[in-house]
């Protein structure tokens, strides 16, 4: 009697466990269909972007001859007919790259998508140090966050591609991230997928599913990540009245040259001006009614015809520099140390910090700067005194709490809660 009592109680306790598993195991993701809106979203913001955000992406517009179809279209700016700049940004075709960025089925053992590694709720970053791959290896170096990508020329910790158009299929043939090596095989994948054939076809006038038509579906939906409503942003409207005591003193110190914090991270988008520009556009911070000590005046002779920089600050810049992490480098980024400045914009949610995650806060990060600057021989010019020795901020508490408080003024609510760029498998 006693050991059938046994047998059964083992018994419900091995039913319990199997069912408690099949309830944790995760949804298999080829078998759900995309649920997606019946009238498309508003990928195209064109005429909402600010004035400054307008000024910066000037540099990159081309003007687009009439009555081209979205497969010819290979600009991510473009100018229209009454010379206003427009992002090249279809609703369908965004739509299209919207489900894409979401399907595990662009990974080879369909397991992992774009998605699983830029997560909305962390602004488009991995909250892990290093990302894990479709065979459960890890990536070298912490996931970028997405955010307006469109304004940035070089793209990865290394700057190594000049634009999204670039970067987006390198996850996807990526041997550790992806794993799609041969495009064919991911064209005819998707080809067979039922819910595809008429999203193609409204993106792009057929069914047909081809390697430049994943990615320029892909390139719109990543351009079409705007983010430009932070309080921060909606100080500018107010002088600012809407900030605390802190994040003023933050602001203040954030644009000063105590800091020099907007020297690298500078513009409208708070990052590296990593192409064509010009001084405007280096001082633009200053064109929204920001106090700022900084400013730049450059040399009349590294002048173009058209107002931008030669090559001294134009096309040869990447946007990197060596922040002085460490005194010898594992991982030399673009070359010596060097690695890609990014936008501050949502900084608040992308944490781990640094190519590499070491990091896991702002005030990690602020500390950093105020103490431990490395005296690496290819440290940054911006980080040296005159005796040549690394110049640390050497903040009090207040004030670096005050600069964490208005780097969290940079989160824009709105963008990482938005519909159209969520999981549409869920």
């Amino acid at each position: 009697m006693k050991k059938q009592r046994i047998f059964l109680l083992m018994a419900s306790l091995l039913g319990f466990v199997i069912i408690s598993c099949q309830e944790n195991e995760p949804v298999n993701q080829l078998d759900q269909v995309p649920v997606l809106p019946k009238q498309v979203f508003n990928y195209n913001t064109s005429g909402d972007l600010p004035a400054d955000f307008q000024m910066e992406l000037s540099a990159k517009a081309i003007t687009v001859p009439e009555h081209t179809s979205a497969d010819e279209i290979q600009a991510d700016v473009i100018r229209t007919n009454d010379n206003q700049v427009a992002l090249n940004i279809d609703d369908h075709v965004a739509t299209l790259g919207r489900v894409l960025f979401y399907d595990t089925r662009l990974s080879l053992n369909n397991t992992i998508s774009c998605g699983s590694c830029h997560l909305q709720q962390s602004a488009f970053a991995d909250p892990n140090p290093i990302s894990v791959g479709f065979k459960g290896k890890t990536t070298s170096r912490n996931s970028m966050s997405i955010v307006n990508p469109v304004m940035n020329n070089n793209m990865f910790w290394d700057s190594r591609l000049p634009s999204v158009r670039d970067l987006v299929l390198e996850p996807v043939r990526n041997h550790i991230e992806m794993g799609m090596e041969e495009m064919d095989k991911l064209e005819q994948k998707l080809a067979d997928v039922d819910f595809y054939q008429p999203l193609f076809e409204e993106a792009f006038g057929d069914q047909r599913v081809t390697e430049e038509r994943i990615g320029q579906a892909l390139t719109q939906f990543l351009n079409s990540m705007v983010s430009f409503d932070s309080k921060f942003d909606q100080g500018k409207h107010n002088n600012f009245s809407n900030l605390s005591p802190k994040e003023t003193l933050g602001k203040d110190l954030f644009f000063s040259n105590k800091t020099k914090c907007s020297s690298c991270h500078a513009g409208a988008n708070f990052s590296a001006p990593d192409g064509r520009f010009t001084a405007e556009m280096i001082n633009s911070p200053n064109i929204n009614g920001l106090s700022s000590d900084l400013s730049f005046d450059p040399n009349p002779e590294i002048i173009d015809e058209f107002g931008f920089m030669g090559s001294e600050y134009g096309g040869e810049v990447k946007g990197t520099a060596n922040i002085g992490l460490d005194v010898v480098y594992e991982d030399n980024g673009k070359e010596d140390g060097q690695f890609k400045i990014p936008s501050l914009r949502n900084i608040e949610l992308t944490g781990p910090y640094m190519h590499d995650g070491r990091f896991a806060s702002l005030e990690e990060v602020v500390e950093h700067y105020n103490s431990g600057i490395q005296d690496h021989h290819n440290l940054d010019k911006k980080f040296k005194g005159d005796d040549g020795l690394p110049q640390r901020l050497g903040l009090n508490d207040t004030e670096k709490d005050a600069l964490v408080a208005f780097l969290k003024t940079l989160t824009d609510v709105s963008f990482v809660t938005d519909e159209k760029f969520s999981d549409p498998f869920k």
